[in-house]
């Protein structure tokens, strides 16, 4: 209403100011007529004035030819004579013309006269002349006529000019006033046209300010808006951790029972624990799910995938849960359909997952049929369509248009039944479209339902790599030798679960509390692998891995290990300095492949690294293997070995001087012992035997003393420098 006003405001100013300004033009242009008007007649009363004095001038000269004719008889004058009077008569016409005072205009018409008579007695007085001579025409000429002739012309013409000043006058008059009102009228449209920008001026400074103050509040809602959807995934990325945390002990705990031998009930209790932290689990994920999609945190990624994999795995994962229910589920691909595909394949499986779990939760005899097929292929994109069919409770038609919707079921009665929050098909419809796919559902009470999605791949080159993890390694029958984790966990119950899983599969490991402790251990001790925690008091787990990264420039594995698990989590994790994450609850398998990749891929390269001799004589590998990554270890046996050596050496000195042969080879036997430590039992073990077993020679005994001290003293000098870099 206030913008319609307002535009109706503008309208009526924009026409009062058009007539305005017409007002004032119509007045401006009338002024400058009438200076135009009057500088026209001004004009003119200077001709009228210059005509009457010519007119005066000729009269003259026609009176002086008249009497230069009778005085000095100049036939010549004749002519002048003739050509005064055509000027004195067209001076008369001239005159004659001028309408616009009735005074003048009567003053001509006399004058008019007066000169026609002059004329007249002029040309009798040179008739005359002709006639009579000079004598009469003298004395006609110098007649009272003549002289009453020639002062009613010049009275008449000062009447006239009298007349035309008079009008000049107000001519002058006119022409000021219109000057004056020209002037005011366009200093009115000067003042106008200052008055109309000085407004436009302030409407535009007021717009601008308004806009300013728009925008400020904009930016301030946008603050807002940012706040509260920052405070929306704090709180969501906190819900996700206080629940998921627990969520993680139970679960894993309970997987831990299942392979304890425990009677009937037990195993039915712990079953029933584990369905319902599963089903809790479920809802947890829906909840998140649909929070991310909400705040258009849903991202979908693009990433070769194996389809046949995808739905074997699939496919794999419910084959117990549907032959318990005595269900047949099978799956069945097209030929014609691209095994290798470009796309978000975790977002592919949610929906696969979702819908087959549906049908085989609703589906309580017959089967559940899952057909991919090939709609079309343009330009390496495949249209790829998924039908999932089975043969359960169905759905009635009237409740199919709702299906799709949050929080809906079929019926109320299907919830506390089946279980349930009805954001499952929700979700599923928000992911297909999410990936440019449309999904549609047909069904029939108490006989089915199918349902159809389609979702365009791109058809990949790339080869997929999909580690897998044979049951017997997840079980420990093949053990990470020699691997040391160091877990960061303030949970004391997840402390406990990874303590069993790791052990279970023959890992060394640490466990810290916070990131403070964690970065004491990585100080004094070798790791091949951190688990990381996100969320701990002290110091965090993104803290800690900036810490590690920057300040002790180690670039150790860091797999991240939280409860949190919002979109853009494992994106965070790896900017932060992360190797990988994985989400809680841990799943066993999942963290066995991370932990065979990255940790068994670091000692291999440690590995590596220590068979390059780094030293001429010491060598580490015994050491670093009964240490397993223990600095303090290492440094204590290389300071013993530092201290002890010279010693040995001297008493095998010794004992040959003194020719204690005994002492000799009890010496040599010691000596095994402190060297093996620094790995120089091959280089001395041929030598400490000689002089332990061997019958006594002297030159061969002075030759191997020699020969040991020598590589000793070198040793010695390379286990000091070792010790300084294991003190750093």
């Amino acid at each position: 209403m206030t913008s319609k006003r307002f535009i109706y405001y503008i309208l009526l100013a924009f026409i009062i100011g058009n007539l305005l300004l017409i007002y004032i033009q119509y007045n401006s242009t009338k002024n400058i007529g009438g200076l135009v008007s009057g500088n026209e007649k001004t004009l003119n009363e200077f001709q009228v004035e210059r005509q009457l004095r010519d007119l005066r001038r000729e009269v003259a000269a026609y009176e002086t030819s008249i009497k230069s004719i009778i005085d000095d008889k100049d036939s010549e004058n004749v002519e002048t004579v003739k050509r005064n009077i055509a000027e004195i008569e067209n001076g008369l016409t001239s005159l004659q013309k001028i309408n616009d005072d009735d005074s003048s205009v009567k003053f001509i018409d006399q004058l008019q006269v007066l000169v026609q008579e002059k004329i007249n007695v002029s040309n009798a007085v040179l008739d005359t002349f002709h006639n009579k001579g000079k004598t009469a025409a003298g004395l006609l000429m110098a007649g009272s006529r003549e002289k009453m002739l020639t002062d009613s012309i010049t009275l008449i013409t000062h009447k006239i000019d009298s007349s035309r000043q008079y009008l000049l006058s107000k001519v002058t008059a006119a022409i000021d006033e219109n000057g004056r009102k020209a002037r005011k009228w366009g200093i009115i449209l000067i003042l106008l046209i200052l008055i109309a920008g000085a407004g436009l001026f302030w409407y535009i400074v007021e717009k601008i300010k308004q806009q300013q103050e728009l925008i400020t509040q904009l930016n301030e809602s946008e603050k807002k808006v940012k706040e509260v959807v920052q405070l929306k995934e704090n709180f969501m990325a906190n819900m996700s951790h206080e629940i998921r945390t627990p969520m993680n002990a139970i679960l894993g705990f309970t997987n831990l029972l299942q392979r304890k031998n425990l009677d009937s009930e037990s195993k039915q209790y712990i079953s029933s624990i584990q369905v319902s932290g599963e089903n809790l689990l479920t809802i947890i994920n829906d909840i998140l799910d649909m929070s991310k999609i909400e705040a258009g945190m849903m991202r979908i990624e693009s990433t070769p995938f194996s389809l046949k994999e995808l739905l074997h795995s699939v496919e794999t994962m419910f084959l117990k849960k549907a032959k318990d229910k005595g269900v047949l589920l099978t799956s069945v691909i097209n030929e014609d359909v691209p095994d290798l595909l470009e796309g978000d394949a975790v977002r592919l499986t949610q929906i696969v997952v979702n819908l087959i779990g549906n049908a085989i939760k609703f589906t309580d005899k017959g089967s559940v049929k899952i057909k991919v097929s090939n709609k079309e292929i343009d330009n390496k994109i495949a249209r790829i369509s998924f039908e999932i069919k089975d043969t359960g409770i169905g759905i009635e038609k009237e409740k199919l248009p709702g299906i799709f919707e949050r929080f809906r079921q079929a019926e109320d009665s299907i919830t506390r039944k089946y279980g349930g929050t009805g954001l499952g098909l929700s979700i599923v419809k928000d992911l297909v479209n999410l990936q440019g796919g449309e999904i549609t559902v047909e069904s029939e009470l108490n006989k089915g339902t199918i349902f159809r999605f389609a979702i365009s791949y791109r058809i990949s080159d790339q080869p997929t790599r999909t580690p897998v993890v044979p049951d017997d390694e997840l079980n420990g029958r093949n053990s990470f030798n020699a691997i040391r984790i160091l877990v960061v966990e303030d949970n004391k119950i997840n402390q406990t679960l990874m303590q069993h899983l790791l052990t279970s599969w023959n890992i060394n490991f640490d466990i810290a509390e916070n990131g403070k402790d964690a970065i004491s251990n990585l100080v004094t001790k070798d790791y091949d692998l951190i688990l990381m925690d996100i969320q701990m008091p002290v110091m965090d787990g993104y803290t800690t891995t900036q810490y590690i990264r920057h300040e002790l420039n180690d670039s150790i594995p860091i797999i991240a290990m939280t409860a949190h698990a919002l979109t853009g989590e494992r994106e965070k994790c790896i900017k932060w300095g992360m190797d990988e994450y994985i989400s809680k609850p841990i799943k066993e398998q999942e963290l066995y492949k991370l932990i065979g990749h990255f940790a068994k891929a670091n000692r291999k390269e440690k590995i590596k690294e220590n068979k390059t001799p780094a030293y001429k004589h010491i060598h580490l590998e015994y050491m670093r293997e009964i240490s397993g990554g223990n600095k303090g270890y290492e440094r204590t046996v290389t300071a013993q070995f530092i201290e002890i050596m010279p010693g040995e050496l001297e008493k095998l000195r010794a004992a040959f001087v003194k020719k204690e042969h005994e002492e000799l080879k009890k010496t040599a036997h010691s000596m095994k012992t402190t060297v093996s430590v620094m790995g120089l039992t091959e280089q001395l073990q041929p030598m400490l035997d000689s002089l332990e077993y061997d019958n006594y020679d002297e030159n061969k005994i002075r030759k191997n003393i020699n020969s040991i001290n020598a590589i000793c003293t070198a040793a010695i000098e390379e286990a000091q420098a070792l010790y300084i870099v294991l003190q750093v």
